[in-house]
């Protein structure tokens, strides 16, 4: 008997990057179903609002048939659990990242020890991406072609 195994990859995605969507493509390899979870954010100002993330989310996905964008708020284990998924899916660019989702792994655990977490270290070639460093440089006037998808790129210019 098989069973479908369901991983969930969750963050602001303020923007979404392509670093992100190197994840989002390698986990949507490795599992049947890939829920994209975009967090409110209410500990934190956005750039752009929640909508504008899980349109933007959307778009970078909608070619991965195995995908789906949702938005989520609360604790991350209870949305993997109401999800029916068994996976936390983290993108590690540096030993920084891992430091602090390694942390973040125990929590989850802790909290719902059937939810594993996966760590997919990212691509070398989008590894110096990050959602800050973006939003940074777009807002200064600074070029981002390459660090997020034409649809991202568009949504930044309209913000400056």
């Amino acid at each position: 008997m098989s069973r479908t195994v369901t991983a969930v990859y969750s963050g602001t995605f303020d923007p979404i990057t392509l670093g992100h969507e190197d994840v989002v493509y390698r986990a949507s390899q490795m599992f049947d179903k890939v829920v994209v979870a975009v967090a409110t954010a209410h500990h934190k100002k956005t750039m752009f609002t929640l909508d504008e993330r899980l349109a933007m989310a959307q778009e970078l996905t909608q070619y991965l048939s195995n995908v789906t964008v949702l938005p989520f708020t609360g604790l991350l284990c209870d949305f993997v659990q109401s999800q029916g998924a068994r996976v936390i899916v983290r993108g590690l660019r540096s030993v920084t990242d891992y430091d602090y989702e390694t942390q973040m792994a125990g929590m989850n655990r802790h909290l719902a020890p059937e939810v594993d977490t996966v760590f997919l270290h990212t691509s070398a070639s989008v590894q110096h991406i990050s959602s800050t460093l973006v939003r940074e440089i777009a807002t200064l006037g600074g070029k981002v072609e390459g660090l997020v998808s034409p649809a991202v790129l568009k949504a930044l210019q309209a913000k400056r």
